[in-house]
Parts: structure tokens; sequence; C-alpha cells
């Protein structure tokens, strides 16, 4: 009678699993099967993606418009040396040039120059700190992705101008991509603040410049 019984309650609850799955029969056991995986098929994408050489020296050239306060914006160029420390920080060394224009009174007061000949050369040396803030990548296409940054760099220096040397600070920000792994381009705009005595007075002046940089990693 207990066999019977025992064998009623097994056929009611293989009847209950089955709709689960189903039963296998295992060394004399009936284990449940559970319900078969369903495997996504899922397109993935092949993407290129740039990145920086392993050296870690940077030489760039920049060219752009540096706006000298009180004196007009005129074509600036130069070079850059920079040593990555790490994928956040970089230091670097600049030197730049361009030229000043004329000045308000002196387009007042024709024939009363403030500068003349070489005095009217603006030169600068810095040495600087730079902080890539943002780093990600620019997606050219479908299928190529550039590493790129926004970085802050700050730094400090020396400017040849009117006949002195100035110690000049300059602060800036940019955003660099990487078409190569060795090859750079970034934009950038930097404010050099020195003192200047021109006009017989102390002043302190912010010097704005834009400039298009190339670089190469060796």
């Amino acid at each position: 009678m207990e066999s019977r019984i025992r064998s009623i309650f097994l056929t009611a609850g293989l009847a209950v699993l089955m709709p689960f799955g189903g039963v296998q029969a295992q060394d004399g056991v009936d284990v449940l099967q559970p319900p078969p995986v369903i495997e996504p098929e899922v397109q993935r994408r092949d993407i290129e993606v740039g990145k920086i050489d392993t050296e870690d020296f940077e030489i760039t050239g920049f060219i752009g418009y540096m706006g000298i306060e009180d004196f007009e914006s005129d074509l600036v160029y130069g070079a850059r040396l920079a040593y990555h420390i790490n994928e956040a920080f970089f230091g670097e060394i600049s030197y730049g040039k361009t030229e000043a224009g004329t000045s308000s009174f002196e387009r007042l007061a024709e024939g009363n120059d403030l500068l003349n000949g070489s005095d009217r050369d603006f030169k600068y040396y810095d040495v600087s700190l730079g902080w890539n803030v943002f780093p990600g990548e620019v997606f050219v296409g479908d299928g190529r992705a550039w590493n790129s940054s926004f970085y802050l760099i700050a730094g400090a220096g020396s400017t040849d101008f009117a006949g002195n040397d100035e110690f000049t600070m300059n602060f800036g920000a940019g955003f660099r991509v990487l078409p190569l792994d060795s090859f750079s381009v970034r934009v950038e705009v930097r404010d050099y603040i020195l003192d200047v005595d021109v006009t017989g007075e102390d002043k302190t002046t912010n010097n704005l410049q834009a400039t298009l940089n190339v670089g190469w990693f060796f």
C-alpha cells in the first residue's frame, strides 16, 4: 500500500515538472533539466583607436595670432618641447615671437612713436605644466576613433618687449587629438600676463594668444 501511494505522488510530481523543461534519468534519480540558454547574436563593430606613441617627448610647432594689449594683434609663431610625465600631466617649455603694432596713442599723435625698431618685437620663453582634465575619444566616421583630451596649462617665464625683460605668467586651455600614434594636433588659447612700462606708467597687461599646434612624439 505504501509503495503504491509513493508511486502515485511520484507520477504526479513528474507531471508538474514536465512543463519546466522535463526530466532526465541519472543514476536512477530523476533530475530537473534547466530551460535552454538563449545566446544573443550581437554584431560588434571593429573600431581602430589611435594611441599615444610609447615615447614620452613631443616637439611642436605652432602658429596663430596674439593680441598685445594697447598694440593690436599680429601673427605669432614658435616651438614647444613637452615631456609627458604620465597620462594626466605633462611639462612643457615654449618659445614664441610676434611684433607689436601701433597703439591708439601713436595713431592719434602721428610721428610720436612709443616703440622703434626691435623694441616692437615681443619674444617670450616659458616653462609650463599641463593637466589632461578630460581625456576621451573623437570618432571619425564609422570605423575610427582618435584619442583626445581637453587640458589646462599654466606656467611662468620671461618676455623681451620694449627693451625690457619682464617676468611673465601664462594661463590657458586647449584641445588635443591624435590622428596617428606619434602625431598630434591641438588648438590652444593662453593669456600672457606681464607688467609693461611703455607710456611712462607701469601697468599689468593681458596678452591673449590663440594658436594651432602640430606635434610629433619621439
